[in-house]
C-alpha cells in the first residue's frame, strides 16, 4: 500500500497550489479519501474529505470558499486545490484513504509554505 503526495512547496501568500495524492495497493474507489495537515507544534487537522467523486466534500472552516477537494477513480488519485493561500496554511499536508475506523492509510506528507 502506497499514498504518495506531491505538489507542495513555497508559495507567497495569495498565491494556489495543487496537491496530488497518487494511491496503489488497495481499492481505491471504495475508501473515502481525505486531506490533513499539521503545523509546526499543532495537532494533524483534517482540512477536506470527500467519498464518491462529483460527490458533496466537506471542508474545514479554515479551508471553505478556498480549497478543493476532487478524485479520480480511473487515476487512484486525489487532489487539493488550495487558493488564496496564507502563511497560516503552512503546514505538512497529508492525505489518508479511509475503509474504517481502524483500517485506513496515510501518506508520508507534503511540505506547504505560505510566505514572502
Amino acid at each position: 500500500v502506497r499514498l504518495v503526495e506531491s505538489g507542495g512547496g513555497l508559495v507567497q501568500p495569495g498565491g494556489s497550489l495543487r496537491l496530488s495524492c497518487a494511491a496503489s495497493g488497495f481499492t481505491f474507489s471504495r475508501y473515502n479519501m481525505s486531506w490533513y495537515r499539521q503545523a509546526p507544534g499543532k495537532e494533524r487537522e483534517l482540512i477536506a474529505v470527500i467519498r464518491d467523486p462529483g460527490s458533496d466534500a466537506n471542508y474545514a472552516d479554515s479551508a471553505k470558499g478556498r480549497f478543493t477537494i476532487s478524485r479520480d477513480n480511473a487515476k487512484n488519485t486525489v487532489y487539493l486545490q488550495m487558493n488564496n493561500l496564507k502563511p497560516e496554511d503552512t503546514a505538512v499536508y497529508y492525505c489518508k484513504a479511509t475503509f474504517t475506523l481502524l483500517h485506513y492509510y496515510w501518506g508520508q506528507g507534503t511540505q506547504v509554505t505560505v510566505s514572502s
